[in-house]
């Protein structure tokens, strides 16, 4: 996967972030780069050694501009440990640039076999609906950086499935590139390069203002600037989750999974 310079080296000199701009220094923390073949040739993320409080997120926020460091929650208390427990599997990922989001989709909505009784009008079409028709964010919106630290400090107040956040800093081109940049593999039996969901997030991004908040050993959660605001897209969006992630549609009814979906700010993920 194309990277970019890794400023993450600096933080071995710099523990408390300083020098990437940080007007509140960094918690105590560490470097990863454990992943399933071993040692990687470079940190893949950095992440703090103590739970995250509301704030955080907004804290570490200018680390995107002075140093391409991107926040994100990591979930390290769901009994799978940390990322160095993961098996990252950053050599396996190619780059979420090279993948066009309605193929990937298509492919795996060949794979998931939805039938009628799926999700929504749309999710149960026979045939890959295609992608859903929006706006996209406008100027009437929120900030999706704005609201993803909203909803990052909603998570950290407790209102989540997050057993144990915590602070972490990726070098990443944009949000949706998170987990391929540090070979996330929680949509493993899934899908097996993480990049190719990554460009259906980065189509996200350019659709409905997605940020990626928070990673789990196997679920993610998003934010959402600008959510569907009519049935039939939300139905037609329901389409695209049941190709993203049909372990999450298969929990919900499926007239309420696209309900769920109206107005909505977070989307939240979780693969078997």
């Amino acid at each position: 996967m194309a990277t970019l310079p890794n400023p993450l080296p600096g933080l071995a000199a710099d523990p408390t972030g300083r020098s990437l701009g940080l007007e509140r220094p960094l918690p105590p923390g560490r470097s990863i780069d454990t992943t399933n073949e071993g040692p990687w040739h470079e940190p893949l993320l950095w992440y703090a050694d103590e739970p995250a409080e509301p704030g955080a997120w907004t804290a570490a926020q200018p680390a995107r501009r002075t140093a391409g460091l991107l926040p994100v929650l990591l979930d390290v208390g769901d009994g799978r440990g940390g990322p160095e427990e993961w098996e990252l599997m950053p050599g396996e990922m190619s780059y979420p640039g090279d993948h066009d989001p309605e193929e990937v989709l298509a492919d795996l909505w060949d794979t998931v076999a939805p039938t009628g009784d799926t999700a929504g009008d749309a999710a149960g079409a026979e045939d890959w609906p295609g992608l859903t028709e929006t706006a996209g964010p406008d100027d009437g919106g929120p900030d999706p950086d704005a609201l993803a630290a909203e909803v990052a400090d909603a998570l950290l107040a407790g209102r989540t499935r997050l057993k144990e956040p915590r602070l972490a800093l990726v070098p990443a081109r944009r949000s949706a590139d998170i987990p391929a940049a540090i070979g996330w593999g929680g949509p493993l039996n899934h899908e097996s390069d993480v990049a190719r969901l990554c460009a259906v997030l980065r189509s996200w991004e350019d659709r409905f203002g997605i940020r990626v908040v928070a990673l789990g050993f196997d679920h993610l959660t998003v934010s959402v600037a600008t959510p569907p605001t009519t049935e039939t897209e939300a139905g037609h969006l329901a389409a695209e989750h049941v190709a993203f992630c049909p372990d999450t549609i298969r929990q919900t009814p499926p007239d309420r999974y696209a309900q769920t979906l109206l107005g909505a700010d977070t989307w939240t993920f979780w693969w078997d």
